[in-house]
């Protein structure tokens, strides 16, 4: 039996309750059998392009979908800041425009913590939820003081050789050994945004916690988390088990780009979950 390809990937830009996207969109391949796609959303200050990886690993029966947050890599800044709640609406108005009633998603870091509101006041537009490499925002386990220190700022996007120096201490797992690869990685087609564009991401979560809710989301929940990350450590993880019913928790060897240096490894993972 021949394996199947994937269905061509589209970028485009789509203008969405005024706002500009952009967007990647994969459609699945005729043989799907017909579940929803999967929305990914992306870490703070990181262009759709860097899960490209993951997304190349995923069965071609998976239909993806990826964008750029408003002000990071190819959507342009919005007009004024905005908060998860807003960014929420903006989301499920993406997915109606393409024709979808609701999705499988998928939030890693920041994206976490919007797929974790998007989850709990978009419910309906949400069948499952993958939480990679996150936590519950402003009250979790914090990383080291050096760590948060290097994430005020967008320079590891714009400074190829200041990442290939830092890479280890912030992202952890194979970044440790080999921060160079991280780098040409992170560098090779991800696109940045603007300063204020990052500085939008970071108010949108300032002050945020998804600890009050947490007990009421009701979609099945898979958590992902690296034995060996430094900004989101792994007790975030156990938290959120504890508190979404019903969460279960898979410990991978890695780091916080596990999705995107381990994706072979764990998109599998990731399917199994989706096709239960």
């Amino acid at each position: 039996m021949r394996a199947q390809r994937a269905t061509p990937e589209t970028v485009r830009s789509m203008v969405i309750d005024g706002q500009p996207l952009r967007v990647a969109i994969r459609p699945a391949h005729p043989a799907s059998n017909g579940r929803p796609p999967l929305l990914l959303m992306n870490g703070i200050g990181a262009s759709l392009d860097l899960l490209q990886p993951f997304a190349d690993a995923l069965s071609p029966q998976t239909a993806v979908i990826r964008f750029d947050v408003p002000g990071v890599g190819g959507s342009p800044l919005p007009r004024r800041p905005y908060r998860f709640t807003g960014l929420s609406r903006l989301v499920a108005n993406l997915l109606t425009a393409l024709g979808h009633q609701k999705a499988d998603v998928l939030g890693i870091s920041w994206g976490g913590g919007l797929a974790q509101h998007f989850a709990a006041f978009q419910r309906g537009r949400c069948r499952r939820l993958v939480l990679v490499s996150t936590a519950t925002g402003a009250l979790m386990v914090p990383a080291r003081p050096a760590v948060l220190a290097r994430m005020i700022t967008p320079r590891r996007y714009l400074d190829r050789q200041y990442l290939s120096r830092v890479a280890g201490d912030l992202y952890g797992g194979s970044a440790r050994h080999d921060g160079a690869r991280i780098a040409a990685q992170m560098h090779a087609s991800s696109r940045v945004g603007s300063a204020q564009g990052y500085l939008y991401q970071l108010a949108a979560g300032a002050g945020w916690t998804s600890i009050p809710f947490l007990p009421f989301v009701r979609q099945p929940t898979l958590i992902l988390s690296g034995d060996d990350d430094p900004l989101i450590p792994l007790a975030n993880a156990r938290i959120m088990r504890a508190l979404i019913p019903g969460a279960r928790l898979h410990v991978y060897h890695g780091g916080h780009l596990g999705l995107v240096t381990e994706a072979a490894t764990l998109a599998p993972v990731v399917e199994d979950f989706l096709t239960e």
